[in-house]
């Protein structure tokens, strides 16, 4: 099986990306999908088949779910962030700056 997949990601939440079938479009995603993702911005799309590889998600997985409930959400991790920037509290943040 072979599907036309357009890929979304969005301002909200970092990582979050949403696979769609893209002859159905946005329309065919839950409300509830909708108000998670807010405004998606468009990333791509592609062909997938069982024998494409992708980097952070299972292909077979992949196209399971946009074909049983219409959409697949992968969520990222975040490991190019510096781990200090995201461990420190915001009093030590902003510690150096000018008042």
């Amino acid at each position: 099986m072979k599907v036309v997949v357009s890929v979304y990601k969005t301002k909200r939440r970092e990582g979050l990306y949403l696979y769609i079938d893209k002859l159905k479009g946005l329309k065919s995603i839950p409300d509830e999908l909708n108000t998670l993702m807010g405004e998606p911005a468009h990333v791509v799309d592609f062909i997938l088949t069982p024998e494409k590889k992708l980097a952070n998600a299972d292909t077979d997985e992949v196209i399971s779910k946009i074909s049983s409930q219409g959409y697949y959400l992968q969520m990222s991790q975040a490991e190019d962030k510096d781990d200090y920037a995201i461990t420190l509290p915001d009093e030590l943040l902003c510690f150096n700056d000018p008042q």
